[in-house]
């Protein structure tokens, strides 16, 4: 192939750029939920520490301004499309509790709102940054070849059937497909596989995937815009709104019970005047009704768990992102992993060694570590470690090549070794990993079989899962159905999917009802995106699967996946139990201000009093009791 050099060629890099993160001081949501903390801690100090009455009232007041002046607004707005928006009623509570002296109670109410709000638009921001940073992935540059000549060009303006030339180490510019040459492309931001796919003419390959050692020259199919990893980033962008709109179950359960508290007020005020009673009394009863109804306990029913359980498994390693996801955990009925970096690490290990024409063991492990020596493939990493963890000498080689695509040789001991891909080899035992040949002077000498190595835990995981939901784990990989098969039988699952691409996973979460998935690569963020709930991998995990998904184990430690998951459905109970207290205190107080005389005080103290106990009864979930006995709760119904 004719070529002419380009002088001062910038190359297509091999990292992978990141857009900067979007910092917590640039969101207005942060800095007001800030500003309304940072008066209402102010505000209790001096009210703790004696301060006039009119300070601490003054910094409280300030603390409801900040936090709660956008989420008011916004409730308007929504007030005038005829919805009762939830963070109305919220500042409407916490006012009505100031109006009653209660000033505290209402500030906190404010502060845990306000902050809830700012973490999820934080949250929506960071998961943008990431999709940004998913487009970046593929180089800015490439070289097209054009008449014989190289030339720089922005990826951008490639068009259908141009070519372009990729070296050893650089990011491949454009899907499309090999014209020539032969390398071992990195393709698990796409596909998930574990080892490296051999590429050779007539293969396809992807924008964004790290060429090996080989030299590729590559025929454009897909524009840009068009390619897999900028189609991944629309999947994420699509399933992300598509969940946007989700509520705690309190805050639907909040609405309805609202409209009729607003109501039953307003009739309990003009129908007793209608029939001729005392404003002032008319007055009175409706004001102590509109308190002793009021949501406030109805609100904190479900926050301090949830916002407790999140912060237990925040302590045992798992960061959970919002209420609404610990919530969600609870409803789980199904549970789908992903293979590579998920229940594997994500790194090839020497399984097994079979020996040929009178070798031993160890003479084909050192004499393949001597060879692989000089080369950067996984393959090779796995081989020299495996020779060092059995304390083998490691001879020198000399006359060392490589044929990309198909192999490394070199002269050992006085001996021509060759080590290369069993693809094309028949009649080999199929042991469900990847099968390298080694041979001495032109003979077989051995077969080393290579696996990605299961996590610690990982059966003891998917153990504690099936026992926990209605329907058995799946498996979905974007690796070959034969070494999916043996994850599969190595961890106990019964069900797999394999061959899967970015957009065959979201399909299948959208397909599935109330599904957890729980993956850790680029290819996986469409699918955490639009699982019931999505879970990365915290170590393993690439920015934008860790950014998409709703909770991220950040030890890598499979148990907390079914450990988080019966957390949440402890959390679940304990505010179902709170409900059922703040019901019950609102049926009693409601009923004697309605059939009797509730005094203001007392309907105030009865009032106060539901909203501590249901406060008090959530942080239980703060106990290590409640993460360490989270194993054994049943399965969950509907």
């Amino acid at each position: 192939m004719a070529s002419t050099a380009v002088a001062s060629r910038p190359s297509p890099s091999a990292s992978v750029p990141g857009s900067r993160p979007t910092q917590w001081h640039a969101l207005p949501e942060l800095r007001w939920a800030a500003a309304a903390t940072g008066l209402f801690l102010l505000g209790l100090l001096a009210q703790l520490t004696g301060a006039p009455a009119g300070l601490f009232w003054t910094l409280y007041l300030a603390g409801y301004l900040a936090g709660g002046w956008e989420p008011g607004l916004a409730g308007l707005r929504a007030l005038r499309q005829k919805t009762l928006d939830v963070d109305l009623l919220m500042v409407v509570a916490a006012l009505g509790a100031a109006a009653i002296g209660q000033v505290l109670d209402g500030g906190l109410l404010i502060v845990i709102f306000a902050t809830s709000g700012a973490l999820e638009a934080l949250a929506t921001a960071r998961t943008e940054d990431s999709v940004r940073g998913l487009l970046e992935l593929a180089p800015e540059t490439a070289v097209r070849v054009l008449d014989g000549r190289e030339e720089v060009v922005v990826t951008a303006d490639l068009a259908v059937g141009d070519e372009i030339l990729v070296r050893p180490g650089e990011r491949i510019g454009a899907d499309g497909v090999v014209v020539s040459g032969a390398s071992e492309v990195d393709q698990a931001t796409i596909t998930g596989e574990s080892m490296p796919a051999e590429k050779r003419s007539g293969d396809e390959v992807f924008a964004g995937t790290l060429n090996g050692i080989g030299l590729l020259r590559i025929r454009v199919t897909r524009r840009a815009q068009d390619s897999v990893v900028a189609r991944i980033a629309n999947l994420v962008q699509e399933a992300s709104r598509t969940k946007a709109t989700t509520q705690l179950f309190v805050e639907k359960v909040e609405q309805r019970y609202s409209f009729g508290m607003v109501a039953a007020t307003l009739a309990l005020f003009v129908v007793p005047l209608l029939f001729g009673e005392d404003l002032r009394d008319a007055l009175l009863r409706a004001m102590t009704f509109m308190i002793v109804a009021s949501p406030c306990a109805i609100v904190l029913s479900s926050m301090p768990p949830l916002l407790a359980a999140i912060a237990n498994a925040g302590r045992h390693g798992v960061l959970v992102k919002s209420a609404v996801v610990m919530e969600r955990l609870g409803s789980t009925t199904r549970v789908a992993f992903d293979k590579t970096g998920t229940l594997t690490v994500g790194a090839p290990v020497l399984d097994g060694i079979r020996t040929e024409s009178g070798f031993v063991e160890g003479d084909v492990l050192r004499l393949a570590a001597a060879v692989e020596h000089g080369s950067e493939h996984p393959l090779a990493r796995a081989v020299i470690r495996a020779a060092r963890e059995r304390a083998l000498e490691i001879p020198a080689v000399r006359d060392f090549s490589a044929r990309p695509g198909f192999g490394v040789s070199g002269i050992v001991e006085g001996r021509r070794v060759e080590i290369t891909s069993a693809r094309s080899t028949p009649n080999l035992p199929d042991d469900g990993g990847t099968l390298v040949l080694v041979t001495v002077e032109g003979e077989l000498s051995g077969v080393l079989n290579f696996t990605d190595r299961l996590r610690p835990g990982a059966a003891e995981a998917v153990a504690g899962v099936i026992r926990l939901t209605e329907q058995p784990p799946v498996l979905l990989t974007g690796d070959n159905a034969r070494t999916a098969a043996q994850v599969a039988r190595q961890t106990g699952l019964t069900e797999t999917r394999a061959d899967l691409l970015p957009a065959e996973k979201l399909s299948l979460m959208r397909a599935m009802d109330r599904v957890t998935f729980v993956g850790d690569g680029i290819n996986d963020a469409p699918a955490l995106a639009a699982a019931h709930v999505g879970i990365a991998m915290g170590g393993a995990g690439s920015d934008l699967a860790l950014q998409t998904a709703d909770a991220v184990v950040v030890r890598d430690d499979l148990s907390a996946v079914p450990a988080v998951i019966a957390l949440s459905r402890k959390a679940r109970r304990v505010v179902v139990a709170n409900l059922a207290i703040a019901a019950t205190f609102i049926t009693v107080l409601v009923l004697w201000d309605l059939l009797g005389h509730l005094p203001l005080p007392l309907g105030v103290a009865g009032h106060e009093g539901s909203t501590v106990i249901v406060g008090l009864n959530g942080l239980r979930m703060l106990r290590e009791k409640a993460w360490s006995g989270s194993g054994g709760f049943p399965r969950v119904r509907g």
